[in-house]
């Protein structure tokens, strides 16, 4: 073989290995590249979830209480029973609204997360629709006839539930069912609610006329005939049937 084409083969063989080395070097850096990439990534998801699940930097700093007018800040906070600092992330939202709807004036609670460092409650009272006396106190209901608090007098403007019978839990929600079912303008003319039995209820109103309601069953359209029949004479108002009323 002539010199010349053994130095050309030499000189390509070199030139083959320098760009099979370059690549080599190549892919190596590319690949060194993203391994450092990926543990810089993995670096900054580690921090992150340090500084949010298990740090006091994102930790719960104050709880704002919103919508109580009965209930307290201070009885809503003693029920959150979390420690200063603990992570809000961390905050069992479901377990501690579900402690403070142990109040007997709270209906229902909204726990939310307040980033960066606060816990939201907002909270929904019950509202009175009746009273029942008590001993020497009136105790306040709403309209599932649940009592939630106490008046040391009789209230303006709410109706009052009286028991000839048993005043058991069945009796006492249908009586305050039937109140919370009351138009405004008829709920203001009732005197008391006096409850016999689950299918005995009667309503006197305060010009001293009376009127059988019967059972709590379709009382929101009872409401609706009474405050037609509030206009009309006699002494006794009957809606126990809303669809065939009667006046005597």
């Amino acid at each position: 073989m002539p010199e010349w084409r053994r130095r050309s083969s030499v000189d390509d063989s070199e030139a083959t290995r320098r760009r099979f080395t370059r690549r080599q070097w190549a892919r190596r850096w590319r690949l060194g590249r993203l391994l450092a990439a990926l543990v810089a990534l993995l670096m900054v998801v580690a921090v992150g979830v340090w500084l949010v699940a298990y740090s006091s930097v994102l930790g719960v700093k104050r709880v704002d209480v919103q919508g109580n007018d009965f209930v307290t800040d201070a009885e809503v906070r003693s029920l959150v029973q979390i420690d200063d600092g603990e992570p809000l992330a961390r905050v069992d939202i479901a377990a501690v609204a579900s402690r403070i709807e142990e109040l007997p004036a709270v209906k229902s609670v909204d726990v939310s997360r307040k980033w960066p460092n606060a816990l939201l409650v907002q909270v929904r009272e019950r509202d009175v629709v009746a009273v029942i006396q008590v001993g020497q106190r009136y105790r306040g209901m709403d309209e599932t006839g649940t009592m939630f608090r106490s008046f040391a007098r009789l209230p303006k403007g709410v109706p009052v539930i009286r028991a000839t019978g048993e005043l058991s839990a069945e009796v006492r929600a249908e009586g305050a069912s039937v109140v919370g079912a009351l138009p405004a303008k008829v709920a203001r003319r009732v005197e008391y609610v006096e409850l016999r039995t689950v299918d005995q209820i009667d309503l006197v109103l305060r010009d001293g006329r009376s009127v059988v309601w019967g059972s709590a069953e379709e009382s929101a359209t009872k409401g609706k005939v009474l405050e037609v029949l509030l206009g009309e004479e006699g002494t006794t108002l009957d809606v126990s049937v809303p669809g065939n009323p009667t006046v005597k």
